[in-house]
C-alpha cells in the first residue's frame, strides 16, 4: 500500500443514508453538518446524521468538492444553479442547538 493511502474498514451494518438538505454550522474549532431529510409537501424534515469537522478537514472537504463537480460536469455536463427565490431562502431549525 502507498504511503499516502489508507484502508478503510465499512462495516456491513452501516447503512446510506439519503439527505435533500444540509444544515452547517461553525464556531472557531469545528464546523458541524446536518445532513437533512426534507419531506416533499410538508415543512418538516429528519436529521439523518451530524458530522463535525476541524476547519482544516473543512477546507479539504470544500476544494475536493470543487475538484469533484468538475470531473462530474465534465463527464455529465454542467449543472445549473437553482433559480434564485424571492425573499428569504434560509430555513429555521428547531430542535437542534
Amino acid at each position: 500500500m502507498a504511503q499516502n493511502e489508507i484502508a478503510v474498514n465499512l462495516p456491513q451494518t452501516l447503512d446510506p443514508v439519503y439527505a435533500n438538505r444540509i444544515q452547517v454550522a461553525y464556531k472557531e474549532d469545528e464546523f458541524t453538518f446536518i445532513f437533512l431529510h426534507e419531506i416533499p409537501g410538508t415543512n418538516q424534515a429528519r436529521a439523518k446524521a451530524i458530522v463535525s469537522i476541524t476547519p482544516k478537514h473543512a477546507k479539504n472537504l470544500l476544494s475536493v468538492l470543487a475538484r469533484s463537480m468538475k470531473d462530474y460536469e465534465e463527464k455529465f455536463g454542467t449543472i445549473q444553479p437553482p433559480a434564485e427565490k424571492t425573499g428569504d431562502a434560509n430555513v429555521t431549525m428547531r430542535g437542534y442547538s
